[in-house]
């Protein structure tokens, strides 16, 4: 009778753990998960359109989880829908990544969309971070009562 009872409380168990999402979540969603944390909107001197000037303008996001983070297919973007889409690259445990606007070389720190022009509008605007299935993971807005940049 003993087993009885506990096969018969299993499914019970099992439908509030999924209920919860317990059974769901990978250990890094569990502990934490991406998020924009600074966003330099409105880059340094004046905006002549050069690449260090591009390159001035960036997003960071962190990862608060204590596990590593795949990226591929996120995508971060402005309330205009202008969109960089991650290469196949994971963001470490308590690690930041900033996301300039103009071109260099990617390293682990720091990923650029290569674009010639400006993303992130300084009067107001949002940006985004979704995952590649369209699930949306965070976002930051400012608008002209923010200096030049915005923690989130």
């Amino acid at each position: 009778m003993r087993a009885l009872r506990i096969r018969t409380a299993l499914p019970a168990l099992a439908g509030a753990a999924l209920l919860t999402g317990t059974l769901l979540s990978t250990p890094a969603e569990a502990a934490g998960g991406v998020t924009i944390y600074h966003v330099w909107f409105d880059s340094p001197g004046s905006d002549d359109r050069s690449n260090a000037s591009l390159n001035g303008e960036w997003v960071q996001i962190k990862n608060t989880s204590g596990s590593a983070i795949s990226l591929g297919g996120w995508i971060l973007k402005d309330a205009s829908n202008h969109k960089y889409v991650f290469p196949n690259v994971k963001i470490g445990a308590g690690k930041t990544m900033k996301v300039h606007t103009g071109r260099g070389t990617d390293t682990a720190s720091n990923k650029y969309q290569g674009r010639r022009a400006y993303v992130w509008n300084n009067t107001s605007d949002t940006a985004t971070l979704t995952k590649a299935s369209g699930t949306k993971v965070d976002s930051c807005s400012w608008t002209t009562r923010d200096p030049s940049d915005k923690w989130c």
